[in-house]
């Protein structure tokens, strides 16, 4: 796992944490959920490659729903499931985001 951070924190220990769900989607759908528990707004974005039905359905899936994390993607043949970002997208929300975890 890898971490980059912004300083565009302002001086409050909530952050806006972006996590880009490359090799792992589970164990990235089971980071972002663990942030939300310190107050962080989290940002979920799937990348890489699409994401199985094992994983949508799994509970760590369920987890997402109750953290209020909406799942995003960089790929086009998921843009029918879940809101499309593509690459100035990506970067503006890698811009805007107080820390990136790279999963």
């Amino acid at each position: 796992m890898n971490t980059v951070s912004n300083d565009n924190n302002h001086g409050g220990s909530k952050k806006t944490i972006l996590v880009l769900a490359r090799r792992d989607h589970i164990e990235a759908m089971r980071v972002a959920a663990g942030l939300t528990i310190f107050g962080h707004q989290v940002r979920l974005i799937f990348m890489a490659r699409p994401i199985t039905e094992d994983v949508a359905n799994s509970e760590h899936a369920e987890l997402l729903e109750l953290s209020d994390i909406a799942p995003e993607t960089t790929l086009k043949q998921m843009a029918d499931d879940l809101p499309y970002l593509d690459s100035a997208a990506l970067a503006g929300a890698i811009r805007n985001s107080d820390g990136v975890i790279n999963i």
